[in-house]
């Protein structure tokens, strides 16, 4: 298995120094991103959804929770006895704790899903979540949003009685949102994936094997 060269301290500390002027450059870049994205125009969106929820039936308005700012991850419906285990891998991701600080910023979370509510309820049970989870079996709204019968975060700002979707991602955007993949972009061996650029020998298997 390859390495990297092994050099003195002064050297590693000069190499460290050229990787974190372009590490700055992509936060820089990564700043002026989203920049563009806070200005990316709107698009109205309807509000009439029927949202089946634990406590009843909810409408998009209602998924705002009073704040003016929601985000929705919507999660795949693999049928009954499958559980997509990369929406669950990003569930299982998402901080609980940090629902909270986000709603003080005024922003909602919601797990929404295609799957009916009875079968995300015993999910939830099976697994433990406790984030908000509402099911939009029965409306259009993966259609609507274009998430269809796959994975999507959408983003929404409430101006009063009107809604308007002002952003989505998937696939990649959404990746970059787990904490796992992040802190293992730091390690040496990186996320041990077959796509990856690292040395020869380096641990990597298939991407989704």
């Amino acid at each position: 298995m390859e390495k990297p060269a092994i050099v003195s301290a002064e050297e590693w500390q000069l190499a460290r120094d050229e990787l974190l002027k372009a590490e700055k450059e992509l936060t820089r870049a990564q700043d002026a991103l989203a920049a563009r994205r806070r200005r990316l125009p709107m698009v109205k969106f309807a509000t009439d959804y029927a949202f089946d929820t634990p406590t009843g039936t909810r409408s998009l308005l209602d998924l705002f929770e009073g704040r003016n700012q929601l985000v929705v991850y919507q999660f795949m419906d693999g049928g009954p006895d499958h559980l997509c285990p990369g929406c669950k891998g990003f569930t299982d991701n998402i901080p609980v704790g940090a629902l909270g600080l986000l709603a003080e910023r005024g922003v909602t979370w919601v797990n929404v899903s295609n799957m009916p509510l009875a079968q995300i309820e015993a999910h939830r049970e099976r697994t433990g979540w406790t984030l908000p989870f509402v099911s939009s079996h029965g409306t259009t709204f993966a259609a609507d949003t274009g998430a269809g019968g796959g994975f999507l975060l959408s983003v929404f700002l409430r101006d009063g009685e009107d809604v308007y979707r002002t952003y989505s991602t998937y696939s990649r955007g959404v990746d970059r949102l787990v904490f796992r993949n992040n802190i293992l972009d730091l390690a040496p061996y990186g996320r041990q994936e077959e796509w990856e650029d690292s040395p020869a020998g380096w641990p990597q298997r298939p991407t989704y094997g």
